[in-house]
């Protein structure tokens, strides 16, 4: 099986799996009925997802995935965390009421939600690197956790957005932002300052390249 047949043989199952999750709730949901809904042979989605936790964690890689694709980020680190954040979302929003029958089941599935918020962690760290965020020692940890506790607050806000454009998550987003800001977790990492500066020394290097 090439990249590209991997690729299409997991949008199928989680197309169908969180179709299935949307009408069933989590808890009844089942990689052997996921299959067959999308006619994917029960053994290669053995293979390929061994535990249902598996189909969890190949949603939170293809949003990672998305989230990181280099199509020209940039900005503040602020607005970096933002956009990144979005591009997570614009990938769930595809899966909406399956990911919400997801959320639903986690207050009565410890174990689901220790699994979810490990997961969380990891790509709060990548986030982190991303956008330039300083992460190394026991503040970077804090700062980690904070990203952890804005993403929370914008998921929940997510859960309940009924709105097209997602202005409700966006706004949601900005304000758990604009507080983990003002504690300083997002405090640059030295390559982001030096990044900045090395681009504010760029442009005053080719002041003619502004005009118009």
């Amino acid at each position: 099986m090439t990249d590209i047949d991997r690729e299409e043989f997991d949008l199928a199952l989680l197309e169908a799996g969180f179709g299935l999750a949307a009408e069933k709730g989590w808890q009844r949901f089942s990689l052997v009925e996921a299959a067959q809904r999308a006619s994917l042979p029960i053994d290669e989605v053995r293979a390929r997802f061994p535990f249902r936790h598996s189909f969890l964690f190949r949603l939170g890689r293809l949003a990672d995935e998305s989230a990181f694709r280099d199509d020209g980020l940039s900005g503040s680190v602020r607005e970096r965390v933002f956009d990144l954040f979005m591009r997570r979302f614009d990938v769930f929003q595809q899966y909406r009421e399956g990911i919400r029958a997801v959320l639903q089941a986690l207050p009565t599935d410890p174990a689901l939600t220790l699994l979810l918020g490990a997961a969380t962690l990891d790509t709060m760290r990548w986030m982190a690197e991303v956008a330039g965020v300083e992460c190394s020692g026991f503040s970077g940890t804090i700062r980690l956790n904070a990203l952890a506790g804005v993403w929370g607050f914008a998921l929940r806000a997510w859960e309940r957005d009924e709105s097209a454009d997602l202005s409700q998550t966006m706004a949601a987003l900005d304000q758990a932002l604009d507080k983990a800001e003002r504690y300083g977790a997002l405090k640059p990492s030295s390559g982001r300052l030096m990044e900045e500066a090395e681009s504010r020394t760029g442009i005053a290097d080719h002041p003619l390249e502004l005009e118009t």
